[in-house]
């Protein structure tokens, strides 16, 4: 019955949405013209985000131990689409004044990067803390703050110490206790002039393409069982490492912490299809309530759709219990508003339509669990990544229905919102991108009502984007891969953000591309 009553909750909370865009019909539409009637508040962090591994390299340089990216790459050469890893990357190991003039150039007050656990703890624990990591770290956040930019920093960000993979990674539950170490030794060390640190990056993507499958490092294949267990245990350490810092440290070092979760839109593939409209709810709650419910909800715990579509798959298949852990009361306690801040990514929307099997999913896994078939619309662009389709008006819907699903309460933060291409430096589909989305956001800001508080643009430069290796470029900035200056540009979207950063309005007359330019239909 419980299950049930949250069926219809979350279909009232979707109708509401429809309504709402119904009512905004107009402002939904896009604008290709003139400036932004409305504009970012004063106080509005706007940002620009990196990651560690995905821009350092220096891989074996100043002390640092192997992460199981590292580890892996080197192993299986050919895992990535161009054979490449990330022992150089964009060099920002050595160019770090570099990256911290080009923030600047960009006008943005704010700096989102990770620290890279094998940098500060070389063999994963805090045993042997490394100090020319530490030293690292330092000066690099000292160097912004001379020049008025305040570094954000990520904890995990998918870079996991070689010898804690060993050990089973996220699957082996002594890693919530090592990644609480982890997080002492980075407050103790930096607590002083950081105060705004973010735990986990994207907990949904690192189990679901890591552990489930080997799409991403670990590539452990462990469908239906280590992407679950990998989801319980990063959730618990998120929450120890929370109140590690709420009880130790904030009252001296007043800060802030939370985490960040990634989130595709999703629409129906046919909305006059009741079944269409449950596969929205059941993706969402499959994919990000699972990680979201328990910390941001009133009730807390699993979302009961998710649980209850669990335990009866696991039992129809035959085990002995269920494929997704149990949290203790305990546990329950400790999950629940153990965050500051809703710290959200997005890139894209899909479509979506109920399934009882296709071809690539395996039994069980996360995806027949989900019982959800996802598309693209083929009229939605596609400027790089096959994967990102451009939806703008996608990135408002899912604000809405994390304001209507978790209320007002909790600021959100767009962590990481940002479109690949294929590195041109006149990257007008970028310049687009960036103003739609942004206006998007201006919308659910001024229009709806969200609690919208910050935004980070993915990303700074390119960088080593995963199993695609350097074939997506995702940066405001062009970097020559090619170079051993590793050379970095700024494109046209860099000049537009910055502008957009100055103002606090979108121009979207600003950079227009040539009547000859094919801008993929933004």
């Amino acid at each position: 019955m419980r299950s049930a009553c949250r069926v219809v909750q979350y279909g009232a909370v979707l109708a509401s949405l429809s309504l709402l865009c119904l009512a905004h019909g107009a402002t939904l539409l896009e604008i290709n013209a003139g400036l932004s009637n409305y504009s970012f508040p004063d106080d509005f962090i706007l940002g620009v985000s990196t990651a560690a591994f995905q821009i350092e390299g220096g891989w074996n340089e100043g002390g640092r131990g192997e992460s199981m990216w590292d580890s892996y790459l080197h192993e299986h050469p050919s895992f990535t689409e161009d054979g490449s890893n990330g022992d150089i990357a964009a060099d920002s190991y050595h160019k770090y004044m570099e990256d911290v003039e080009m923030i600047k150039n960009l006008r943005v007050e704010y700096y989102r990067m990770s620290i890279s656990w094998p940098r500060l703890l070389p063999y994963g624990t805090d045993n042997y803390v490394n100090k020319e990591g530490v030293k690292y770290y330092r000066n690099l956040f000292e160097e912004l703050l001379k020049v008025n930019i305040t570094p954000v920093v990520t904890l995990f960000h998918w870079d996991l110490p070689t010898p804690l993979m060993d050990l089973g990674g996220w699957s082996n539950p002594l890693m919530v206790d090592y990644f609480a170490d982890y997080a002492r030794v980075a407050f103790d060390l930096y607590g002083d002039i950081i105060k705004t640190w973010t735990t986990m990056n994207e907990p949904q993507q690192h189990c679901y393409n890591g552990y489930g499958s080997d799409y991403f490092v670990p590539a452990l294949k462990s469908h239906g069982v280590g992407e679950y267990l990998c989801a319980h245990y990063m959730l618990l350490a998120h929450a120890k490492a929370y109140h590690l810092y709420n009880r130790e440290y904030r009252p001296h070092q007043n800060g802030v912490i939370g985490i960040t979760l990634d989130c595709f839109w999703v629409e129906p593939k046919d909305p006059t299809k009741p079944g269409d409209r449950q596969a929205v709810i059941d993706y969402l709650q499959m994919h990000f309530g699972i990680f979201a419910h328990p910390i941001f909800s009133e009730e807390g715990d699993y979302p009961a759709l998710v649980r209850d579509r669990i335990d009866n798959m696991s039992l129809a298949q035959g085990f002995t219990r269920s494929r997704l852990p149990t949290f203790s009361f305990d546990e329950l306690k400790s999950l629940k508003g153990s965050s500051d801040f809703f710290g959200l990514n997005h890139y894209t929307t899909f479509l979506v339509t109920p399934s009882e099997m296709e071809d690539e999913w395996r039994v069980p896994s996360w995806d027949h669990d989900t019982g959800v078939e996802i598309t693209q619309n083929p009229n939605w662009p596609k400027p790089g990544a096959e994967w990102l389709s451009v939806h703008p008006p996608g990135f408002r819907k899912l604000i809405n229905w994390i304001t209507k699903n978790y209320g007002k309460g909790v600021p959100i933060i767009v962590t990481e919102n940002g479109m690949s291409d294929n590195g041109q430096l006149n990257d007008y589909d970028r310049v687009s991108y960036y103003n739609k989305y942004l206006y998007q956001l201006l919308l659910a800001i001024h229009e709806d009502g969200c609690n919208v508080k910050g935004y980070f643009a993915w990303t700074l430069m390119d960088d080593f984007e995963w199993n695609a290796g350097y074939t997506t470029k995702f940066g405001l900035y062009k970097v020559d891969f090619t170079s051993p200056n590793r050379t970095r540009t700024p494109k046209l979207s860099a000049l537009n953000y910055a502008e957009i950063v100055r103002t606090r309005q979108i121009n979207f007359d600003l950079y227009k591309p040539p009547p000859n330019y094919n801008l993929n239909h933004l």
